[in-house]
């Protein structure tokens, strides 16, 4: 077959690089429209270039292509768009939090308290900050992730009945409770105690909206363990409780240990039950089960509340911001090469 009779067969197709140069088009068109109709917010422009960007995608590929390839063209496209709608705001959110966080973000800062530091005054650190956050985290962690684990174990291992629907619909409910619920729940107890705050208590807290996360994606991983294994355990004699915990554990560990380290990322920034429960100490308070204690999500929240006109508060919160999202970064990082690590080897 020639190769004239080939390409007749195929279709006409477009260029590789046309993609971009509809979006090129499409960009300086919307910025053309955005200028003439007295649009200054750079977001409408974006939005009147991705849909001029849908529109021409499917207009010229209907044309060259045909309307089946036109609609395949158009379903990629609305991917990219979407893509890039969820992705710019990310990327304008990080920019602006490092551009503004390194100000005053060096080894002193963070090396050092606030101790007799006024809010509105220069200098101070974010320490105990970090000490608080660490070990108020560390505690939830120690308390939800076994748990979670073995909750999970249950419900895909031995549930069945009620019992098993209970507790799933339980943990689907905890899954979308606000965080203030948790903290008033915990300030609830230690109001019938006569309790005052304490670093504890914002643990317990934090610990209640992290099992439900652990719970589902233990859940989720032990679901994709072969049954293959289990039933090769179990008919080489070998009991249940042993093949749970030298099987189906050990093969669905990365993904376990993903999990707690996604959980602990999404506690990590929870301001309101550490208000409720720890309210905040500007001093190093290294017991959290004695005195307030501070934390980074409320340190934030009271240097940009106090910082009535203060740059040096505000720089303050953009640094203890910025070493947040570090915070989050690095347990991400961790949980995925704790996942590669522990990742069934492939290949023969």
């Amino acid at each position: 077959m020639s190769t004239a009779t080939v390409s007749t067969l195929r279709g006409a197709r477009l260029p590789k690089w046309s993609p971009y140069a509809i979006a090129a088009g499409s960009l300086a068109l919307a910025v053309g429209i955005g200028l003439a109709a007295g649009l200054d917010s750079e977001v409408q422009w974006g939005l009147i270039a991705a849909l001029l960007f849908l529109v021409g995608t499917y207009g010229i590929a209907a044309r060259v292509e045909g309307r089946r390839q036109a609609k395949d063209r158009i379903a990629t496209s609305l991917v990219w768009v979407a893509f890039l709608l969820a992705v710019i705001p990310l990327v304008s959110l990080v920019w602006v939090t490092v551009s503004r966080g390194v100000k005053v973000l060096d080894i002193y800062f963070l090396t050092h308290s606030m101790g007799v530091v006024a809010d509105t005054e220069p200098g101070g650190g974010i320490y105990h900050a970090i000490l608080g956050s660490l070990e108020q985290v560390g505690l939830a962690a120690l308390i939800a992730a076994p748990i979670g684990v073995l909750t999970a174990v249950y419900l895909v291992e031995y549930g069945r009945g009620n019992l098993s629907r209970a507790i799933t619909f339980f943990v689907d409910v905890m899954t979308g409770i606000p965080s203030i619920v948790a903290g008033l729940f915990i300030l609830s107890l230690m109001l019938q105690f006569e309790m005052q705050p304490f670093g504890f208590a914002g643990s317990l807290a934090l610990a209640i909206l992290m099992m439900p996360v652990v719970v589902r994606s233990t859940e989720e991983m032990l679901k994709l363990v072969p049954n293959e294994l289990r039933e090769a355990s179990l008919a080489l004699g070998v009991p249940k409780w042993r093949t749970i915990l030298k099987v189906v554990l050990p093969t669905s560990i990365g993904g376990i240990t993903t999990g707690i380290m996604l959980a602990v990322a999404r506690i990590a920034g929870e301001t309101a039950p550490v208000l409720l429960l720890v309210f905040g100490n500007p001093f190093i308070n290294n017991n959290p089960f004695e005195g307030a204690q501070a934390s980074l999500p409320l340190y934030i929240y009271q240097q940009y509340a106090n910082s009535a006109g203060s740059g040096a508060a505000y720089d303050r919160a953009w640094a203890a911001s910025l070493t947040l999202i570090a915070f989050v970064m690095i347990l991400n990082l961790v949980a995925r090469g704790i996942a590669r690590w522990k990742a069934p080897k492939t290949g023969r």
